[in-house]
C-alpha cells in the first residue's frame, strides 16, 4: 500500500512518530492554493500557485493583511466559521463561496496550526445544483442492509467507487501488528488484476503515517505527474517550517509517487476508517488517469466512510451483546451441571463440552491444586508445568491468549503439534489454577505483496522506504502458529473465567474442608481467628489459675486442668468441623458449658421446643453463644454459685425463631465502658450472616440478649418442650492398659512427648518416636511394635506409606489428626480409629478399646 505521509526533504525519524508533526517544505498540489495567516490576519506564507487559483501572486500577499485582497464580507464569513470550530483537529469547510464578488466560486477549508491559521482554496468546478446528501443517503442504506463484515465492506467499496469515480476501491484492514490485508475490492469487471486478499507488511504504512490518518481522514492525489507549488517563505522568522499535518491540498512524498507509478496508478485517494478513535483501516482508491474530486464531494466521501465505521462499530457491539448472551447461557449450563455438588475436576468433561460449543479448541486441560486433567490433544504434564510457570508471570485475573506460544516461550517449541496457541483462563488467585485451551499448529499461506522481511532498500532517495519493484505474490509459510483467537473467543473466555471463579469459590466454601471459606467474609473470619486464639490462650491461663486455687493435690489439679482443656478442644471441634447436617442447638450449648460447669449442676435452663440448626447457621450461632457463655462465666450470672441463665426458644408468627438469653442471680451488671470484639460478634453476626436481628441489654439484674433467626436456618422438632437437664461433667473411663513397645509418629516434639507420657502411664514399656516418613520406616524395619500412633499430616507429607507398611506387618495402629475425622486425606487410609488432638488418656484409651474390639 505504502503511505503518502512521509516527508520529502528531510529524513523521517519513526521513533517519535506519534508526537512529531509532519513538515513538507513547499509542497502543495496544483488543484489548491494555500495561505497561512497570523492571529491578526497578516499573511505569513502563501503557495506559489495563488496567482493561478486566486489571481493574487504569492509574493504580493506575504506580509500584508488579508483584507487587502479579500472583501470584508468574505473575511468576516471565514472568521465566523473558523471561530465555530470546537476541537484541536477541527477543519472549517465552506463550499461554493463567492470570495471576490466577481462570480468565481471556491471551496474553502481552514484549520489552526500552532499559532497560525491555514486557509486552502480550491476553484469550484461544479454549480450549486447538486445535493451530496441525496446521493450519500441511499448508499448508507445499502451498506447498512448487509449481513456480515465482508458483505458490508464489499458494498461500501462499491458505493464509494460509484461516488468518487475511481477505477479501483479497496478496503484495507489493519492487523494487530500494524500489517494489513485487503478484505474487499470494487473494480471494473474487465480488470483482471486484483489485490483482494493480499497482505501488506506494517512497514508499508508506518506508525507515523497511521497517527496522521487518525487526524486527517482523507488524502487525495489528483495527478502523480502534476507539478507542485512551493510555499513562500519556506521558514518562519523563527526558522521553523510550516506544519501541514492537516492540510488537505498538501503534496506527498516523491517516494510514494514513484510507488504509484510503478503500479500504473495516476490518481489515488486514501480515506480513514475510524472506530472508537482508533484507525481500523483505510479505503484505498486507485485510478489509471488523473482524477480530481472536488472538496464538497470529498466531504461526502468522508461521511460515507464515517458511516461505514459506525456500521462496523454497531455490528461489533451487537456481536459483543450476542457473545454476552452466549456467555450467560454457558454460565447457566455450567452452574446447572455443577449444582449437584461435584467438584470442578469431576465435572470437567461436562465443562469442556460446554466451552467447546462457544470456543473451538483442539485440546483442553484443567490445572487445579496441582492436579492436571486433560481432554483432546494436549501437551504432556511436564510441558504443561513449563506453560503454567510462564502463565504465572502474566497478569493475574486476566485471560491470556496467543496464537504463537513459541515466540514467547521458546522452550516449548517441541510441543507445537499440541500447543502452538493457547487461551488460558485463570480460575483462582492463589494458588494459580487454570483451564487452558490448546490449538495445534496451522501452517498458513499468507499472500504478501512483496517480501515483508525486506521493507527498506537504498534507492534514489537514500536509505528510506522505496516502492517495491515487483508486485508478484510472495508466499510465506508461517510456522509455529495456531489459528488466531478471535475477540469473541477472548470475551467468551473472560465470561467463562468469571463463571468458573464463582463455581470454584462456591465449591471451596461448601465441599473443600482443607481449603475452606474463600468467601467475602474472609476478613471477618481472620479477625475472629486472631481474637479466638488470644481468648483461648487467656482462658487456659485462667483455668490453670482457678484450678490451682481449688485443688488440694497435684493429682486433683492435673485432672481438673486436663478435663477442662479437653472440653475446650471438643467445643472447638464442634464449632469448626461440620458434616453439613442439622445440629441440635442444645448440643451446641452443652459443649460450650462443659468447659466451665464441671460440678454436675446445670444453671442454664432451656425452655421451649428443641430445635436443630442448619449447617449454614451453626458456626454463626456457635460464635454468638460462645461469647455469651464466656462473658457470663467471667463477669455475669455464671460467675457465681447462685446465678443462672434462662435460654428461651420460640417460633414467632412471622416465621422467625426467637432466642432469648436472660441472666439472673449474678452480680450487679455494669454496662461496659467500651464495646469489644466479643460484643460486636454478639450484636452483628446474626444480622450480617443470617439476615436476622440481634439486641443486647445490660440490665442491672443481668444481661439480656435477644436474637431473631429466619426459619430457613432453624428446624423445630415435633416432640414437646424439652425439660431442663443438668449438664454433667464428662465421665472419665478407666484407662486401657498396654504393654510392650509403641511407635508414635508425630512432627511436633511437645505433642510427641505428651503422647509418650500418657502411653507409659497406660503400661507401655518402650515408646519410640519419629517425625518423618523416612525415619518411621527405618524404626519399623528395625524393631517390633505392639501398637503405633500415626499423625496423619507430617509437614508437607502424610503418614500413608507408614500405615501401609504397618498393615503389611499386621501391626495395629490408629490415626491422630488436628483436622478431626472429617479430613478428606483420611479417605486414603485404612479404616482405623481416629483420635483428635490434643491427646488425652481418655481419647487414647478409647482408641485402644476400638482396636481390641476390631480384633
Amino acid at each position: 500500500m505504502n503511505d503518502p505521509y512521509i516527508s520529502t526533504e528531510t529524513p523521517v525519524d519513526l521513533t517519535n512518530c506519534d508526537r512529531e508533526p509532519i513538515h513538507i517544505l513547499g509542497n502543495v498540489q496544483s488543484f489548491g492554493a494555500l495561505i497561512a495567516i497570523s492571529a491578526d490576519w497578516n499573511v505569513q506564507h502563501a503557495s506559489t500557485n495563488c496567482g493561478q487559483i486566486l489571481g493574487i501572486p504569492a509574493e504580493e500577499m506575504v506580509g500584508m493583511r488579508l483584507n487587502a485582497f479579500f472583501p470584508s464580507a468574505s473575511i468576516e464569513k471565514m472568521r465566523q466559521k473558523l471561530g465555530a470550530t470546537s476541537h484541536e483537529n477541527a477543519v472549517m469547510r465552506m463550499f461554493g463561496v463567492e470570495l471576490f464578488e466577481d462570480g468565481r466560486r471556491f471551496d474553502v477549508s481552514a484549520h489552526q496550526s500552532n499559532l497560525s491559521f491555514i486557509f486552502e482554496f480550491e476553484a469550484k468546478s461544479r454549480g450549486a445544483e447538486h445535493d451530496e446528501m441525496a446521493i450519500v443517503t441511499p448508499m448508507m442504506r445499502k451498506v447498512a442492509a448487509q449481513k456480515d463484515l465482508l458483505e458490508v465492506s464489499q458494498v461500501a467499496a462499491q458505493q464509494l467507487r460509484e461516488l468518487a469515480g475511481f477505477d479501483r476501491v479497496m478496503v484495507y484492514k489493519f492487523g494487530p501488528e500494524g500489517d494489513g490485508t485487503v478484505i474487499a475490492e470494487a473494480k471494473e469487471d474487465t480488470d483482471t488484476e486484483t489485490y483482494l486478499g493480499l497482505h501488506f507488511p506494517a512497514s508499508d504504512i508506518p506508525r507515523q503515517a497511521r497517527e496522521l490518518y487518525k487526524r486527517n481522514h482523507l488524502r487525495l492525489i489528483a495527478d502523480v505527474d502534476d507539478e507542485v507549488a512551493p510555499i513562500q517563505p519556506q521558514y518562519s522568522p523563527e526558522g521553523a517550517p510550516l506544519d501541514l499535518s492537516l492540510a488537505v491540498t498538501r503534496a506527498v512524498s516523491p517516494i510514494h509517487l514513484e510507488y504509484l507509478r510503478n503500479m500504473k496508478v495516476r490518481a489515488s485517494m486514501s480515506v480513514s476508517i475510524i472506530i472508537r478513535g482508533e484507525l481500523w483501516g483505510l479505503f484505498a482508491c486507485h485510478h489509471r488517469e488523473p482524477l480530481y474530486v472536488d472538496y464538497e464531494r470529498r466531504t461526502a466521501i468522508e461521511l460515507l466512510a464515517q458511516f461505514y465505521g459506525y456500521e462496523l462499530e454497531r455490528r461489533e457491539a451487537r456481536e459483543i451483546s450476542e457473545t454476552m448472551g452466549r456467555a450467560q447461557k454457558l454460565h447457566d449450563k455450567l452452574m446447572m451441571s455443577l449444582s449437584s455438588g461435584a467438584d470442578l475436576a469431576s465435572g470437567f468433561r461436562s465443562i469442556a463440552g460446554e466451552i467447546g460449543k462457544v470456543i473451538p479448541y483442539d485440546g483442553i486441560g484443567l490445572y487445579l491444586s496441582g492436579e492436571y486433567v486433560t481432554i483432546g490433544n494436549t501437551p504432556s504434564e511436564e510441558d504443561f508445568q513449563t506453560i503454567v510457570r510462564f502463565l504465572n508471570t502474566a497478569a493475574a485475573s486476566r485471560v491470556y491468549a496467543t496464537d504463537n506460544l513459541v515466540a514467547r516461550l521458546p522452550s516449548i517449541a517441541h510441543a507445537v503439534d499440541s500447543s502452538a496457541g493457547i487461551l488460558a483462563i485463570p480460575i483462582s488467585r492463589l494458588p494459580r489454577d487454570y483451564i487452558v485451551l490448546f490449538r495445534t499448529e496451522v501452517v498458513q499461506q499468507v499472500t504478501w505483496a512483496g517480501n515483508p522481511h525486506k521493507p527498506v532498500d537504498v534507492g534514489s532517495y537514500g536509505a528510506r522506504l522505496t516502492p517495491r519493484k515487483s508486485f508478484e505474490v510472495w508466499k510465506e509459510d508461517v510456522a509455529n502458529r495456531s489459528a488466531a483467537w478471535s475477540q469473541t473467543a477472548i470475551r467468551s473466555a473472560e465470561a467463562i473465567r468469571v463463571t468458573l471463579l464463582e463455581v470454584v469459590l462456591r465449591l471451596s466454601d461448601e465441599m473443600n474442608v482443607e481449603r475452606q471459606r474463600a468467601q467475602d467474609q474472609q476478613e471477618l473470619l481472620i479477625a475472629e481467628l486472631n481474637h479466638r486464639v488470644r481468648n483461648v490462650l487467656g482462658l487456659i491461663r485462667s483455668l490453670v489459675a482457678q484450678s490451682k486455687k481449688s485443688s488440694r493435690t497435684i493429682e486433683e489439679f492435673s485432672t481438673a486442668v486436663d478435663g477442662r482443656i479437653q472440653a475446650l478442644a471438643k467445643a472447638h471441634d464442634q464449632l469448626t468441623e461440620t458434616d453439613w447436617s442439622p445440629v441440635a442447638f442444645s448440643d451446641l450449648i452443652a459443649v460450650e458449658l462443659k468447659a466451665y460447669l464441671s460440678d454436675g449442676n446445670s444453671r442454664v435452663y432451656m425452655r421451649g421446643a428443641p430445635v436443630m440448626l442448619a449447617p449454614e447457621a451453626f458456626s454463626t450461632m456457635a460464635l454468638v453463644f460462645h461469647e455469651l457463655v464466656t462473658n457470663s462465666v467471667k463477669y455475669g450470672a455464671l460467675s457465681t454459685a447462685d446465678g443462672g441463665v434462662i435460654l428461651q426458644v420460640e417460633k414467632q408468627d412471622d416465621g422467625f425463631f426467637r432466642f432469648t438469653w436472660s441472666e439472673t442471680g449474678g452480680p450487679a451488671v455494669q454496662p461496659p465502658e467500651r464495646r469489644g470484639f466479643g460484643t460486636t460478634i454478639i450484636e452483628k453476626s446474626i444480622p450480617f450472616e443470617l439476615k436476622g436481628h440481634a439486641s443486647m441489654a445490660f440490665d442491672l439484674t443481668g444481661v439480656r440478649a435477644e436474637f431473631l433467626v429466619p426459619e430457613r436456618f432453624v428446624t423445630a422438632k415435633e416432640a414437646g418442650p424439652e425439660p431442663a437437664e443438668p449438664v454433667d461433667a464428662p465421665v472419665e473411663e478407666s484407662a486401657a492398659m498396654l504393654s510392650g513397645a509403641v511407635l508414635v509418629v508425630e512432627d511436633n516434639m511437645i505433642i510427641a512427648m505428651d503422647a509418650a507420657d500418657i502411653l507409659q502411664d497406660m503400661g507401655v514399656e518402650t515408646v519410640r518416636t519419629a517425625s518423618t516418613v523416612a525415619e518411621a520406616m527405618r524404626v519399623i524395619e528395625a524393631n517390633d511394635h505392639s501398637l503405633a500412633v500415626l499423625d496423619v499430616h507430617l509437614g508437607s507429607e502424610t503418614s500413608l506409606p507408614i500405615a501401609q507398611l504397618l498393615s503389611s506387618k499386621n501391626v495395629p495402629f490408629f490415626l491422630a489428626s488436628g483436622y478431626g475425622s472429617q479430613s478428606d486425606t483420611l479417605a486414603r487410609f485404612p479404616a482405623v480409629p481416629v483420635v483428635t488432638k490434643p491427646f488425652t488418656s481418655e481419647t487414647l484409651s478409647r482408641a485402644v478399646r476400638e482396636i481390641w474390639k476390631g480384633e
